[in-house]
């Protein structure tokens, strides 16, 4: 957050895997999300399973840390999730997808980011969607989904 400045929590926020890595490593803000899930029952906190492994790959051991927070929800890839991703990939693979599926930069299918799209767009649930807690904004561009860039500390 800016100096000066402070903003209304989220009632919901995805982390993706540039988060649950920021959170691993004890940034401040992605810290301060949790805890005050923890404070307010009706603030949460989601992590989909494909952004935990892929942060695990990552960093080895943040699994089992952000796993173990009682105030993280870890969702799994249901069959309908994982039929969106599968299309969502597929649409991304043949060139007719939005930005952010091939993640990477290697030209490799973005799992993770495909995962936290399908949590994030607007569900009856969650009409307006849910915002997504990133290190990497631009991942989700021209995909609808609100992001919140994760301030780095410095």
């Amino acid at each position: 957050m800016t100096e000066g400045k402070s903003y209304p929590l989220p009632r919901a926020v995805i982390f993706d895997d540039t988060a649950a890595l920021a959170l691993g490593a004890g940034n401040s803000m992605a810290s301060r999300l949790v805890v005050e899930a923890e404070k307010d029952p009706a603030l949460r906190v989601y992590v989909p399973a494909l952004s935990l492994a892929a942060a695990e790959l990552e960093r080895a051991g943040v699994a089992e840390h952000v796993g173990a927070l009682p105030s993280v929800n870890v969702e799994a890839l249901e069959f309908a999730g994982a039929t969106a991703v599968g299309k969502r990939l597929r649409t991304a693979a043949s060139g007719e997808g939005e930005q952010g599926e091939q993640g990477s930069g290697k030209g490799e299918p973005d799992w993770s980011g495909a995962h936290v799209l399908h949590l994030a767009l607007p569900t009856v649930e969650w009409p307006r969607g849910r915002p997504v807690l990133t290190r990497t904004p631009t991942r989700y561009r021209g995909t609808g989904v609100r992001t919140i860039r994760i301030v780095e500390q410095g």
